[in-house]
């Protein structure tokens, strides 16, 4: 159907230091969502702040971790939580979305911690897992839980400015990543046990919300994960568990095919500030890499004046 995408390999451009590698290996969470492995650590949610920061989630034991424009590794803050998509704020505040509970805010000047979501009409999410924030400052977040194709009760939400927080869809299977397109008139819905994208209208209001299928991967051992969207629209998808991150075009024809140089589990991508530089955290190696390509990342709330 379409001719083959071009090939790149990524490269690594930084990995988790011993001294922050996980001493025991387990966490109630490791033993959940990854039984008989031990892991060091499990990276996730990288963002970048306005100084060229690197920040990034440790789901396994509950840390966020800040990688300087050199690569030097520090910890940022560490809390009983399980950390799993991460997004900065344009006035600097850390936005994360956290399986356990809900979406919480970090200062990063103090290491506070604070409570901003626990759940919708007096019930607790289900279990978030990444957010992504339009350029009016509203919030959109998605809340899977343990649903999957057989059990789709996933949610995707939005918090406005405004305090109202809407339920934009239910019966999910599995909605992970997530990325507005560069009208701000959908959500590129990653939907990983569907092995494929979405697309949900984005519209105010309570009418039905008009949801598609735009791309469907393939392949068994996992499925999407984190999206990220270039300047021309274009869609980074990190394929978690198959070491690769796609890169599509806004009408869903694929371009790029960049391969991980380190692990398999490809979990989430962010470009770096006004450059085509797109970095991956795969999650097997705890390795930070890096692609170059050619278009710029879209403007970030982050960093937007």
């Amino acid at each position: 159907m379409y001719k083959p995408p071009i090939e790149i390999d990524a490269q690594v451009f930084t990995t988790i230091p011993p001294s922050l590698r996980h001493p025991v290996g387990e966490s109630p969470w490791t033993r959940l969502a990854r039984p008989g492995l031990k892991l060091h650590s499990f990276l996730e949610g990288p963002a970048f702040d306005r100084e060229g920061n690197l920040y990034c989630v440790d789901v396994a034991y509950g840390r966020i971790f800040r990688v300087d424009p050199a690569g030097n590794w520090s910890l940022a803050a560490q809390y009983d939580g399980n950390p799993n998509g991460l997004k900065i704020h344009k006035d600097g505040r850390i936005f994360i979305a956290d399986a356990a509970r809900g979406i919480v805010v970090l200062d990063p000047a103090t290491g506070t911690l604070s409570s901003h979501l626990e759940g919708y009409q007096g019930l607790p999410f289900q279990a978030c897992n990444d957010l992504f924030f339009s350029s009016a400052g509203d919030l959109y977040f998605t809340d899977p839980g343990l649903s999957s194709l057989s059990n789709p009760v996933g949610r995707l939400f939005c918090a406005r400015v405004n305090g109202q927080l809407e339920l934009l869809l239910d019966r999910i299977p599995y909605p992970n990543g997530l990325v507005l397109d560069e009208t701000e008139s959908y959500v590129h819905l990653a939907i990983t046990h569907g092995n494929c994208i979405w697309r949900v209208s984005a519209a105010r209001g309570p009418e039905p919300r008009p949801a598609g299928l735009f791309i469907q991967l393939s392949g068994g051992l996992s499925g999407p994960d984190g999206l990220a969207l270039d300047a021309q629209g274009n869609l980074a998808i990190a394929h978690a568990r198959h070491g690769t991150v796609w890169l599509f075009s806004k009408t869903g024809e694929p371009l790029v095919r960049i391969r991980s140089t380190a692990g398999r589990w490809t979990t989430n991508v962010a470009y770096a500030p006004d450059t085509a530089t797109l970095f991956i955290t795969e999650a097997e190696s705890g390795s930070i890499l890096k692609a170059e390509l050619e278009v710029p990342g879209s403007v970030m709330f982050a960093h937007a004046w």
